[in-house]
């Protein structure tokens, strides 16, 4: 019989893709919503809605009156007075747009609200309002079949998914009011779903935003365990993950599940580290899990709460419901709807004689009893009872988030309609531009008008659907503030679309709890994730040498540029430290003054031979060679200058060249007085002519030649590769050295070898020389003045390649002062002595007598060779 009927049946062609069991539950819900006979009692609900009024065109409705029937009393606990009046708007709605004639003229709209009765019947409610039967038939009706044009609810998203994916298949439309679960807008699965509240897929993300903006990382997530929740908590993780969040848990439970799982979530709560809690539950499960943490004495903790229970008035009845105080979450916007207030005021039970729900609303409002079967619970209700008397949730219109929903969602169908019925011909949306026959409208001819409209209800709501049948997001912020008994006090922090990041500044400032797992890394530092943990938990590591993190939190660290550094916190690149040897620092001061002395010194030394010049002392030591050679070190003392400041073009190039000649000149002069000693105390045989070869002009001639190879030398490298100023970075990684860089390190090393060549040579001269007669001979000074001269150039050499930065060019200065200091104290010294301190030894008598000392020392000498030893003495002193 069954099939017989569902093959009858004009809507069974929308139904020859299902599997046979799936038809045949279909067939079996249809046929009881026809049935003739009684049959509530079978399923546990009333046959005949509880709110109904006949119309040319019916909008159905599906709402939770109450959840749960009393077997013993025989009435349901619970009632819930915010779905009696979802069912109220509907009706409010419906007779507004009946008066209106702007919309939908000729045209009545009609209404059957069933109660769901808890889940298990919410699928017969339904294929009772897809293939219902009129009472009565007109001429005027529509059809004989009392089908709905569209159903609105129900406001859970389970019980939505449970009849919307079957009522799709009939092409009905199915508008929800409070049904977020974001896999509703899957089209697939439900073809004519709508809803006025968005998708969860925007909370999701606007809460994942929120718990970001408060710097919570580190949150539990609790949720339902139905669609509503999973997929919600789903979304939320996702979102999350995006914005960097870290889920230290994921739970949920049902209302209905064993008790053992509540407190199995709780002790997750209690042993957890983090301080905020992400919900995506009911009103129901939220007031059993906060009383069960109220028992065990855990507070302290932030609720993050999604819109199915944030702004619930049953909050303000329970245990431990002032553990929400604080909480913060998105609601649907508020608003007004003008005239609700005094409507629902004018409910009464006469209006609907036959309704249960209606009476059990009017006894749990007014505690008294309208059977007098019942009087032994209540007293009999008078007849003097006035809604306009009471202010309790059901008569509050202050708070009209949701009922708001309502009121635009039953104006949409009317849109839908008024739009169909104004189709002109030729231009409708149908085959060939047909329209739909006005006093033949079918279900699915709204469900296509529907999914365009685009209008303002009259108290100025903006409503139109996308392709997958939701409305643009917008939320209130909402904040609990105060929760007593029976009232519940919250503020509206701020309006928000969620597709834009939250502005921190439209936010109160709230006194909350640090939840992370691990505290914030500085600037300076990196996160490193540790090892098994999730992304939030991570250690602080000081970036790399040379690299910066500018930003909390940073994951990775940035390389500072070539000439840039990190500053000591590692926060900012900073220009490197410009390094050279300057006359500002003390190193620098103290080489500059030495230099001044050593010059100073040279200048008294020459000024003492000049006043001294017709001395013995002087003359028999050559002073011509001796004012060349002050002059030679007066210039070596000088050019160390050139080493200090910060290196450019013109001194690199003068620093080496001036130097290198310099020592080739002062070295010449000391090895030309060398020979000349020589000369004059080993050409000792009779007849010997070894001065006239060597005299004044050969000596002068031999200083210009060696200082001439050296000239060359130098010349020859500024012209092919002179010395430049650079910038070494490679040296030190923080600073920058400001050096020349020799261009030629043969031509340097080549400068060097030659003055080391020529030191060598006056040293093996002067030493060969060294024990000739006291009083006419410098080759022990010379000798000694060398000795230091090649010391501190061996020595440089090792230290000059190890030196760093500007110690390199110290050491270079070092050595030209050590060795021009070594000539002047070893050569002039001594005779700078004797000329002021010894003037009795500065005569020429004094210079004869040492021809006996001479002859002590050289008693093998023959007296002839003696004499002409004193002679050529004699004439040396006389400068003949």
């Amino acid at each position: 019989m069954i099939s017989d009927f569902i093959k009858a049946n004009p809507v069974h062609k929308n139904f020859s893709a299902l599997p046979d069991m799936l038809l045949l539950k279909l067939g079996f819900l249809v046929f009881l919503a026809q049935a003739e006979e009684p049959i509530c009692s079978l399923l546990g609900s009333t046959e005949q809605p509880e709110l109904k009024k006949d119309g040319d065109l019916v909008i159905g409705g599906i709402f939770s009156f109450r959840a749960e029937q009393d077997p013993v009393m025989e009435t349901f606990q619970d009632f819930n007075f915010r779905e009696f009046k979802f069912a109220q708007t509907v009706i409010f709605a419906i007779e507004e747009i009946n008066q209106n004639p702007d919309i939908l003229s000729g045209i009545s709209l009609g209404y059957k609200i069933y109660n769901d009765c808890g889940t298990n019947n919410i699928l017969r409610a339904a294929m009772t309002l897809v293939n219902g039967h009129r009472s009565k038939i007109t001429t005027q009706t529509c059809s004989e079949p009392d089908t709905v044009q569209a159903i609105v609810g129900h406001s859970g998203s389970a019980p939505t998914i449970a009849f919307a994916r079957v009522v799709g298949r009939f092409q009905i439309p199915v508008i929800s009011h409070f049904a977020t679960c974001a896999c509703l807008s899957n089209r697939k699965a439900f073809p004519s779903f709508f809803r006025t509240i968005p998708s969860d897929y925007y909370q999701s993300r606007a809460l994942a935003q929120l718990v970001k903006h408060f710097g919570w990382t580190w949150v539990g997530a609790i949720s339902n365990g139905n669609a509503y929740g999973i997929n919600g908590m789903a979304s939320f993780m996702g979102a999350a993950h995006e914005e960097g969040l870290c889920i230290e848990y994921s739970e949920a439970f049902e209302e209905t599940g064993p008790r053992k799982e509540l407190l199995r979530i709780v002790e997750v709560i209690k042993k957890s580290t983090s301080k905020v809690i992400v919900t995506f539950m009911s009103y129901v499960e939220i007031k059993l899990l906060v009383a069960e943490m109220h028992n065990q004495n855990i507070s302290g903790l932030q609720w993050i709460g999604s819109e199915a229970w944030i702004t619930d008035d049953s909050l303000a009845v329970g245990e431990g419901q002032t553990d929400l105080i604080g909480s913060i979450g998105f609601s649907a916007p508020n608003s007004q709807i003008p005239g609700l207030g005094p409507f629902l005021q004018k409910v009464h039970p006469s209006q609907f004689p036959d309704s249960l729900f209606l009476r059990d609303f009017w006894e749990a409002v007014f505690d008294c009893s309208l059977s007098p079967q019942n009087l032994t619970h209540r007293r009999q209700c008078n007849g003097t009872e006035d809604l306009r008397d009471v202010q309790n949730q059901f008569t509050d219109v202050t708070e009209v988030r949701f009922i708001n929903n309502v009121y635009k969602a039953v104006y949409a169908v009317a849109h839908a309609i008024h739009n169909l019925q104004t189709c002109q011909s030729s231009q409708g949306p149908f085959i060939n531009g047909s329209c739909a026959i006005p006093r033949e409208i079918q279900p699915w001819q709204v469900l296509h008008y529907l999914q365009r409209v685009n209008f303002t209800t009259p108290n100025g709501e903006h409503v139109s659907f996308d392709s997958n049948g939701d409305v643009p997001a917008q939320y209130d912020l909402i904040n609990l503030q105060n929760i007593k008994k029976g009232t519940i006090e919250m503020a509206t922090i701020d309006f928000q679309n969620p597709m834009k990041s939250l502005n921190p500044m439209n936010i109160c400032e709230l006194q909350v709890p640090v939840s992370v797992c691990s505290e914030s890394c500085p600037p300076g530092t990196r996160k490193a994730v540790q090892k098994g943990k999730p992304v939030c938990c991570y250690d602080c590591l000081p970036c790399p040498v040379g690299e910066i993190s500018n930003a909390t939190d940073s994951t990775d660290c940035l390389k500072c540029s070539e000439e840039y550094w990190p500053n000591k916190r590692g926060d900012t690149c900073i220009s490197k430290e410009i390094e050279y040897l300057s006359y500002s620092e003390i190193m620098g001061i103290i080489i500059a003054t030495y230099a001044f002395l050593g010059v100073l010194f040279t200048m008294v030394t020459a000024m003492i031979f000049y006043c001294y010049k017709e001395t013995p002392i002087v003359r028999a030591n050559n002073s011509e060679l001796s004012f060349l050679l002050l002059f030679s070190l007066t210039l070596c003392f000088l050019c160390s200058l050139t080493f200090i400041g910060q290196p450019t073009e013109w001194s690199c190039m003068l620093r080496h060249t001036a130097f290198g000649i310099t020592f080739v000149l002062c070295i010449s002069c000391v090895l030309g007085k060398t020979l000349v000693v020589l000369m004059a105390f080993r050409a000792t045989l009779p007849g010997s002519n070894v001065m006239k070869w060597f005299g004044p002009l050969q000596q002068r001639l031999t200083v210009v030649c060696f200082t001439s190879v050296q000239a060359l030398i130098c010349t020859l490298w500024l012209v092919l590769t002179p010395p430049v100023p650079v910038k070494n970075m490679t040296y030190y990684k923080d600073r920058i050295i400001l050096e020349c860089n020799l261009g030629s390190t043969g031509a340097f090393w080549a400068v060097l070898g030659y003055i080391g060549l020529l030191a060598v040579l006056c040293f093996v001269l002067a030493f060969l020389a060294r024990k000739l007669p006291d009083n006419f001979n410098e080759a022990k000074f010379i000798t000694f003045s060398m000795l230091i001269f090649c010391a501190v150039w061996i020595t440089f050499i090792p230290a000059y390649v190890s030196s760093p930065g500007k110690f390199t060019v110290a050491v270079e200065i070092f050595a030209i002062l050590a060795s021009s200091s070594g000539l002047l104290l070893c050569i002039f010294s001594p005779k700078c002595y004797v000329i002021i301190m010894k003037p009795e030894k500065n005569t020429k008598r004094h210079y004869i007598l040492a021809i006996k000392e001479t002859r002590k020392l050289y008693h093998s000498i023959p007296e002839s060779e003696l004499c002409l030893l004193a002679k050529c003495v004699s004439e040396h002193i006389e400068g003949t």
